[in-house]
């Protein structure tokens, strides 16, 4: 809810997208992290945070483009060490 996130149906879950509205041109970007929205005729759901940035807290629906601009890339985790063995 408090961030960059969106919902989208079908984009895989670590993409970036900017949304832009089409009315104000305000936009924003957002990583999917989530599946929606299930509602006919909406194309992305905007957590909070992101729909506050462009004003959607208050509209709450406006015409949007969306345009992928990339993928989150995950670190890899460090690896684990085991403490020498004592002799």
């Amino acid at each position: 809810m408090h961030e960059m996130t969106a919902a989208h149906k079908s984009l895989p879950f670590g993409t970036v997208v900017e949304v832009a509205r089409r009315d104000t041109g305000a936009d924003v970007t957002v990583r999917i992290n989530d599946r929606g929205p299930f509602i006919e005729g909406r194309i992305i759901d905007l957590s909070y945070a992101a729909a506050q940035d462009i004003g959607l807290d208050v509209d709450g629906v406006a015409p949007v483009k969306i345009k992928v601009v990339g993928r989150e890339v995950a670190l890899p985790a460090p690896p684990e060490t085991t403490p020498p063995a004592r002799q």
